[in-house]
């Protein structure tokens, strides 16, 4: 669990009902968005001070990598099919960070909306939803939900 207050990951163990450990990520605060990928055992967490996308061990805690990603994150998903992550950023746009043998780099950027942050990754139908805030389309506009296919 993210506690960004505390500048913390409380890990905890669901059967007991308590907390087993504390992983902080010195240097970095604010942590919200967080995802879990099985096939590797990784947590993304992504801070937003600085704006930095963390991949740790899901067993230890041990950092495995740690990126610069765009700022005012809300959301990060696995996309396992592309190997892939994708971090909505409230920045407007969408980092896409790829997986490349046991090491993620920047694909690239994608435009949203200022504000834009929220989203939601849905392996099938292979979309990635992003609510914009009214306003976006121009004075007036109602919000909307932005939808894009990634790419192979």
């Amino acid at each position: 669990m993210n506690v960004p207050d505390a500048r913390q990951i409380a890990v905890v163990d669901l059967s007991a009902g308590a907390q087993v450990a504390t992983w902080r990520v010195p240097g970095l605060r604010a942590n919200f968005p967080m995802a879990l990928e099985d096939t590797d055992n990784l947590l993304a967490t992504v801070f937003r001070h600085p704006a930095r996308l963390v991949l740790l061990d899901a067993g230890s805690g041990t950092v495995r990598a740690s990126l610069e990603t765009c700022g005012d994150a809300d959301d990060v998903f696995f996309d396992q099919k592309r190997s892939r992550v994708y971090v909505s950023c409230g920045q407007g746009m969408i980092d896409v960070l790829q997986r490349k043998a046991s090491d993620y780099r920047g694909l690239g950027r994608v435009e949203t909306a200022s504000g834009a942050r929220t989203s939601l990754f849905v392996p099938e139908p292979d979309r990635l939803f992003v609510a914009a805030r009214a306003g976006f389309f121009g004075f007036g506009s109602d919000a909307a939900i932005l939808v894009f296919q990634p790419q192979p």
